[in-house]
């Protein structure tokens, strides 16, 4: 028996304040700028305003990537692109500079931590800063068997909760999260499945790395046994987490909810993150009003997820990499709306809308 309940954080998550959120909207019609003329980047500087209880918002000084690493049992089905437990190799390619996110984070001077949940390689082959808080060695296969027991995904829980506290006090002050996995899509879209009540077929996409026809057949029947597998424990999100996820979704879950607790934004990537967020929501309704959907990755099952958290992409550019890459290239928009809501002056006295209406091209 666990001694978590996820169904607490329900009690310890607030929303962001609405009356900063208030005062950010008015003093957005004080600005020269007229209201709606900056299109969506007003309503990001509101939030991001409301998130830090803050007018006029500050500036996004200490953003941080972090992913979470981990292997699939589900892989050895041939279910994705990527070979049965690989994921250290898109570990070692982060840390080598030589991956997307790595490059994209580089360019935008944004550290990466790598946090190895359930990666299955001998910890030798990677630095002890990313292994030393793995769960176990690989998650089961969801088709067949628990992908953790119920005491791994409390401690998997835990680890997430214990992250989010190290980069809050450290002052990160937002956080882009993404994952490093291998087969981490088909538990992803069993879970969303599982929570949004639709059939496998629905909700299965062809992953990060592509799959052809065959191999997509494959994943869809694995989703479906998956979900035979999930619908008996719906009501209990952490034994939801053991049956059908993995440890790394399970310290993503963590994650997600300790940094509504403290109150920290974060920008999520796609379909892994996506289903941990809305594993979250089932278990804390507030918590995704700390949250941003940084892209759409084409996945079918993460459109379902975000749709179902009335959270709206900021972008669609097709990138399907994973590694968090999407949600990063969000971050300057986020730095944009900030900079804009911050720096942009106040109109002087009651000055007419007609003269603020230069600022605006024809």
């Amino acid at each position: 028996m666990s001694s978590l309940n996820l169904d607490d954080f329900s009690d310890l998550i607030e929303r962001p304040d609405s009356g900063t959120r208030r005062d950010a909207e008015e003093r957005r019609e004080r600005l020269v700028v007229p209201s709606g003329a900056l299109g969506r980047l007003d309503e990001l500087g509101e939030w991001l305003s409301a998130a830090q209880g803050s007018v006029p918002v500050k500036a996004v000084r200490q953003p941080r990537v972090v992913l979470f690493a981990g292997d699939h049992g589900v892989a050895a089905l041939d279910v994705s692109g990527r070979p049965a437990g690989s994921a250290h190799v898109l570990v070692r390619a982060v840390l080598e500079g030589e991956s997307p996110v790595a490059v994209l984070a580089r360019l935008a001077e944004v550290p990466v931590r790598i946090v190895d949940a359930g990666l299955d390689c001998d910890p030798a082959l990677l630095p002890d800063e990313v292994v030393r808080l793995r769960v176990r060695r690989g998650s089961g296969r969801i088709d067949i068997e628990d992908a953790l027991t119920v005491e791994e995904a409390e401690r998997a829980v835990r680890l997430g909760m214990a992250i989010a506290d190290e980069e809050a006090d450290s002052g990160t002050d937002l956080v882009v999260l993404g994952d490093l996995s291998v087969g981490g899509t088909t538990p992803a879209a069993t879970l969303i499945a599982a929570l949004c009540g639709t059939d496998a077929s629905v909700v299965t996409g062809r992953g990060g790395a592509g799959i052809d026809d065959l191999a997509w057949m494959r994943k869809c029947a694995a989703v479906r046994d998956a979900l035979r597998r999930a619908r008996p424990v719906l009501g209990d999100q952490l034994e939801l987490l053991a049956a059908v996820g993995g440890a790394d979704l399970a310290a993503m879950t963590g994650f997600l909810l300790q940094s509504a607790v403290r109150r920290m934004p974060v920008i999520l990537d796609g379909v892994v993150s996506a289903a941990c967020a809305l594993v979250g929501q089932r278990a804390a309704f507030r918590a995704p009003d700390w949250w941003l959907a940084g892209q759409l990755s084409g996945e079918p099952a993460q459109a379902k997820a975000l749709d179902r958290m009335a959270l709206n992409p900021l972008l669609d550019q097709g990138v399907t990499v994973g590694e968090g890459s999407g949600a990063l290239l969000a971050l300057p928009l986020v730095r944009a709306a900030a900079a804009l809501a911050a720096e942009l002056p106040e109109r002087a006295g009651a000055e007419a809308e007609e003269d603020a209406a230069e600022y605006v091209s024809e």
